[in-house]
């Protein structure tokens, strides 16, 4: 889905099964509390609302207390339901900067037996650069941690991802559980979870590039194992199982083809004795176009087709209705009541699927669906209603209420307690991976977002889903771009990538926008960031593809009705256009390490300092408020520079060694300077400051408890409130933070 600006390079293939037995405590604070940081000093913490818009990849309803249950992403963490409150508790977000990779969530796994004890899977990526995976395990259902490293790689954020649960706590002894990896085998632990290793009599065999298990569950007192890289037939069954946690064997009569390549989930109805097995052509979520749905009587071994509707037909207007199945949960207070999910139906737009005789028959939810999104607009994409969802892949039952559903998709929660009345239930989890930031100096909204996915949106409230949502005319996907004008803050301008068109520009602050009436051949391919100089008159637009590959920048002077190409403009960097001077465009050249300048707004480019840092490091060049000339220069790894002659000449700042991405903020009382906002390291820990001393000092403003993993995007202060700040984070959504006064 998304990922931090990490090299990468093939996939590594797997590693041993054996693990390290150390375990870290990690202590999670509740979200909204003030904690002191390590200087003393207190923030309180908390989300800029929108309201999910990443992909909720499971939900898991605690069999044995009401109300209780568990929510995994894919890249932003876990969650916890608070009942009472009618919200979510994340339950990740002490993960910091080293550990980005473990924000991801590959499976959950609860205690029947103990309440209070819930066990989490964490990895984003398997790939060579991203680090290993480990289990943190909790006996206060999250509320504080321990860790064990593991030595093999995880991927909640890789194909395959909206698959069933690959944790199980086993069903004859609360002490065992069982872990599916991708490319490892199956792992055991007989310590609850302190130590693993490779469990012993699992004939599947684990390839570098498969999906390996895909799910467990128990079934009774045996457990059973989807795995995904069989087809079914003979020597390469997609299901086994064991009765007595030593021996394992391939179920019998498993369905094989096309349509049953891939399990994705299974549920065990208790009552009937049947287990329920969602098959698609393909791990998912995207690539499906084939799927079944089938029931295995456990007591006699027959197997039974109960698929509600066969893939491949075709819809009204004659598109190919192609899709797999997803998601399956059985009622436990009704008999052969259950539903499952389709995922990938784009042409007939997905559904949810209800039986009440077994999978007899079967009544579409989409039918008769009614929604409310009035708490998250975003969700009509533009559209005068939302539609039903895609990426459906995780579904629950409440044990407690049949007529309680939740299902996932790619950007919300949806959930019913009618079979009928749908309406996110999403309150407390952000997952928006965001990627730009503006607070306007004046007007209503004191922020303005570009995320992923979910492009701009206008936040008149940091407390509520923007009532626009997510900015139209045109839609766009992922934003690249989002820049005002500084000294004419009605102006604001935005790319990003989408089928109609990627610019646009907005005469009110972000709250309309207009589509540019012309675009550069490449934007439709490789939009990048965009700028506009302090008046507004003129306007930069880089290109840069998501594989990396570079191309030239374009100006315009009439709100992009016409662009020429600037050919001496660095290709693929981004334009800082100078807050004061109209006429003055800064840009650096990563490659080579030189800063350069335009005097003529924009229309050509001269080199002015070089000898900089260059090559492959993240590199962010901000300009001070109010100020011309003064910029400030971040580069990973190496520190932060700053200039005071518009880039003629750079010192380094003494005052930390690695700065990732620094803003600025209205300036503390009697001082005559902005405060100072960054990700960096002032000493040997990466994580939140704020200077109110031109960098000659740093305020450390978060704590350990709110870190949030990877966090090295953007950072802006809020120009009319001091000490409020706003932090981009990748897959945690947009976190602010104001002093405790």
């Amino acid at each position: 889905m998304r990922t931090p600006r990490l090299s990468r390079r093939a996939v590594l293939a797997g590693s041993a099964a054996t693990v390290a037995a150390t375990a870290v405590s990690g202590v999670v604070s509740p979200v909204a509390v003030a904690a002191p940081a390590a200087d003393g000093s207190a923030y309180r913490w908390r989300n800029v609302v929108v309201g999910g818009t990443g992909f909720v990849t499971g939900v898991l309803f605690h069999p044995s207390v009401r109300g209780l249950a568990y929510a995994r992403t894919d890249i932003g963490g876990a969650y916890r339901w608070d009942d009472r409150a009618g919200r979510w508790t994340p339950l990740t977000d002490h993960l910091g900067w080293d550990d980005w990779n473990l924000l991801g969530v590959e499976a959950i796994a609860v205690d029947p037996a103990h309440p209070g004890r819930v066990y989490l899977a964490l990895g984003t990526y398997a790939q060579s650069w991203a680090g290993n995976g480990a289990v943190l395990r909790s006996e206060d259902r999250g509320a504080t941690w321990s860790r064990t490293d593991l030595d093999v790689k995880l991927g909640s954020n890789e194909d395959g991802r909206g698959a069933g649960e690959r944790l199980l706590v086993d069903p004859r002894d609360s002490d065992t559980l069982w872990l599916g990896t991708r490319h490892d085998g199956l792992l055991k632990s007989t310590d609850r979870g302190a130590t693993w290793a490779a469990a012993s009599g699992f004939p599947a065999k684990p390839s570098a590039s498969g999906q390996g298990v895909v799910f467990l569950v128990a079934v009774g007192r045996a457990v059973y194992a989807g795995w995904g890289d069989g087809d079914g037939t003979s020597g390469t069954a997609n299901l086994y199982r064991t009765a007595d946690g030593t021996a394992w064997e391939a179920v019998p009569g498993q369905p094989s083809g096309t349509a049953a390549k891939v399990p994705i989930r299974a549920a065990y109805d208790t009552h009937t004795r049947e287990l329920y097995v969602t098959y698609a052509n393909a791990p998912g979520p995207n690539g499906q176009s084939d799927g079944s749905v089938h029931k295995l009587r456990t007591a006699t071994g027959k197997w039974a087709d109960v698929t509600p509707v066969k893939p491949g037909g075709t819809t009204g207007d004659g598109s190919a209705d192609t899709f797999g199945y997803g998601g399956v949960a059985v009622d436990a207070r009704r008999p052969g009541t259950l539903a499952v999910s389709t995922n990938n139906r784009w042409a007939d737009v997905d559904t949810v699927y209800r039986t009440t005789n077994g999978g007899r028959t079967w009544t579409s939810l989409k039918d008769a669906a009614v929604f409310d999104v009035s708490e998250t607009p975003y969700l009509k994409w533009g559209d005068d209603k939302p539609k039903f969802g895609w990426w459906i892949q995780a579904l629950a039952v409440d044990p407690y209420d049949s007529k309680h559903i939740v299902y996932g998709t790619g950007a919300t929660l949806y959930g019913t307690r009618d079979l009928k009345r749908w309406a996110p239930q999403i309150r407390g989890l952000e997952e928006a991976s965001v990627v730009q930031l503006v607070s306007p100096p004046v007007g209503e909204a004191h922020l303005l977002s570009g995320s992923r996915d979910i492009g701009v949106m206008y936040h008149e409230r940091l407390t509520a889903s923007p009532a626009r949502g997510m900015a139209t005319n045109p839609v766009s996907g992922s934003a690249t771009g989002l820049a005002q004008a500084a000294a004419r803050p009605s102006y604001v301008v935005r790319a990003g990538w989408g089928d109609n068109g990627n610019g646009a520009y907005s005469n009110d602050g972000g709250q309309t926008w207009a589509p540019f009436e012309a675009q550069p051949d490449i934007a439709k391919d490789a939009p990048g960031p965009i700028a506009t100089n302090a008046d507004g008159s003129a306007l930069l637009w880089s290109f840069v593809h998501w594989d990396g590959a570079k191309y030239a920048a374009h100006r315009s002077t009439d709100n992009g009705t016409t662009w020429s190409e600037i050919f001496s403009f660095p290709k693929g960097a981004t334009p800082v256009a100078d807050p004061a001077d109209p006429a003055l465009f800064y840009a650096y050249d990563t490659d080579t390490g030189t800063l350069l300048a335009s005097t003529d707004s924009g229309r050509s480019f001269t080199a002015r300092a070089d000898g900089l840092p260059s090559g492959d490091a993240q590199f962010k060049l901000v300009a001070a408020p109010g100020r011309s000339g003064d910029l400030w220069l971040s580069v990973k790894w190496n520190g932060l520079y700053r200039s005071t002659d518009g880039g003629v000449s750079f010192s380094k700042v003494a005052s930390c060694w690695a700065s990732y991405t620094l803003g600025f903020g209205r300036a503390a009382d009697g001082a005559d300077y902005p405060a100072i906002y960054q990700v960096g390291s002032t000493d040997t820990i990466t994580a939140v400051y704020r200077s109110d001393d031109e960098a000659k000092t740093w305020t450390r403003i978060n704590d350990d408890a709110h870190q949030w993993g990877w966090t090295g995007e953007v950072i802006v202060g809020d120009p009319r409130v001091y000490g409020r700040v706003y932090l981009a984070t990748n897959g945690r959504g947009i976190q602010y933070g104001e002093p405790v006064r």
